[in-house]
């Protein structure tokens, strides 16, 4: 299993348009789209592989500092 960094899955609802993109992208099944918006289903699978934060086309979801 990959070493958790510093980093945590971050979501923006108000720039999130629902496109899935993220969700598509997703190798590990984290996301989901939830009443129109992009959803955290899974955090504790993600991999931080930053593929959802790097095809999202508005920015709203990404890869940020722990909250401690």
């Amino acid at each position: 299993m990959p070493k958790k960094t510093l980093k945590q899955l971050q979501v923006n609802k108000e720039w999130c348009k629902g496109c899935g993109i993220c969700v598509a992208f997703c190798p590990r099944d984290v996301l989901s789209i939830k009443d129109g918006k992009v959803n955290i289903e899974d955090i504790d699978s993600c991999i931080e592989c930053g593929q959802c934060e790097l095809r999202c086309p508005d920015y709203a979801i990404y890869l940020g500092g722990k909250n401690k």
